[in-house]
């Protein structure tokens, strides 16, 4: 399977040093381990020319580097990265990602990063200002049209990041008499936070593969999925197999490689889904792992910009590409057509023809 991730537009991105007003520019530098989707021609002698010889060769090799070089010179860098890219539509896919907001780890752990091990910051919840920091979100992916667009919110299975998925992502205030299930049941994971609802928002789903770290710190251990979903009725945990935590082990923590695995398998799985815009609520240690993988072939800022650390509740907006024809969607926009079928001879060879008559 071979992935590409690229930046999108600036303006959907949400995080302690956005502008509130960013320039709407894509940014088309192919950053990808793989070769672009579009294979351009190079400067090497055509086939034809070595069957010729003499002087004959040597001409027609002179003309094409002296004529056409200076050309191919700049499609050959397009090809290596330094230029624009195009794929099919139907081969790629947005995705927001979100770190989630402040825990209660993180104001201890940031300053000592030992107080990771602390087990009073078991399943770690937000803080007061993490849930201030939600309502920004909220409010900004409300603001900009963003959650009208999202077809699937995906989120790890720990308190931290559902309480960050259904506060940034969900339906407005839920009451007993709605027919629905709530997302989240009022005062979960000690937010003192009202209900909210699961009406008018994008469906909610759990995800293994893209928890935090695996191992040793007690913020980053889950609680069984049944406590989980007498907290968040309405979230999906039909992926999950295991009721108990069987991945997060006291003595062992997962090596940044096998982060970086576990978050090119779960890239790879998202070509599974049929949603074309999706949302990610996940960690800052499983993003930077991730996202280093990719962007090596394009300009340093851009590269920087994929993988630099996400902060508490940031949002950035990319595209992923699928080349090694692994996603199965069919384009929905693209129209075949000779519809109704007639002659279709270039205007040139038309007019030849025409003047022979």
């Amino acid at each position: 399977m071979k992935t590409v991730i690229s930046t999108l537009s600036p303006s959907s991105n949400f995080g302690v040093n956005t502008p509130p007003i960013a320039p709407s520019v894509r940014l088309t530098q192919p950053p990808s381990t793989c070769s672009p989707v579009l294979r351009f021609p190079s400067l090497s002698v055509p086939d034809y020319m070595h069957k010729a010889s003499g002087s004959r060769a040597r001409k027609r090799k002179v003309y094409l580097e002296g004529v056409h070089g200076e050309h191919l010179k700049k499609v050959a860098a397009m090809d290596n990265g330094a230029g624009p890219s195009l794929y099919p539509l139907h081969r790629c896919k947005t995705l927001h990602l979100v770190r989630h907001a402040q825990g209660i780890h993180n104001v201890d752990g940031d300053k000592n990063y030992k107080a990771y091990l602390s087990p009073e910051y078991f399943d770690a919840h937000l803080t007061p200002l993490g849930w201030q920091q939600v309502d920004n979100l909220r409010k900004h992916v409300h603001a900009s049209g963003l959650l009208k667009k999202i077809d699937l919110v995906i989120t790890s299975p720990l308190l931290r990041t559902m309480q960050t998925a259904v506060g940034v992502f969900g339906g407005e205030g839920y009451t007993d008499r709605m027919d629905l299930l709530p997302l989240m049941v009022a005062n979960a994971g000690n937010s003192g936070r009202s209900a909210i609802s699961s009406l008018n928002c994008p469906p909610i789903i759990a995800v293994e593969l893209c928890r935090e770290h695996l191992g040793v710190h007690p913020c980053d251990k889950r609680r069984n999925i049944s406590d989980y979903q007498f907290l968040f009725p309405a979230v999906d945990f039909s992926l999950i197999e295991s009721d108990e935590d069987v991945l997060w082990q006291a003595n062992v923590r997962e090596t940044k490689e096998e982060v970086a695995a576990r978050g090119m398998k779960f890239m790879n799985w998202l070509w599974t889904r049929k949603e074309k815009e999706i949302a990610i609520v996940t960690h800052s240690g499983f993003l930077f792992h991730t996202l280093t993988a990719f962007g090596n072939d394009c300009h340093p800022s851009v590269k920087i910009e994929i993988c630099k650390h996400f902060a508490n509740c940031e949002l950035r907006s990319m595209v992923i590409v699928d080349r090694s024809m692994t996603g199965s969607d069919l384009p929905t926009t693209n129209y075949p057509g000779k519809i109704p079928p007639g002659p279709d001879l270039p205007s040139d060879v038309f007019n030849e023809n025409s003047s022979e008559k």
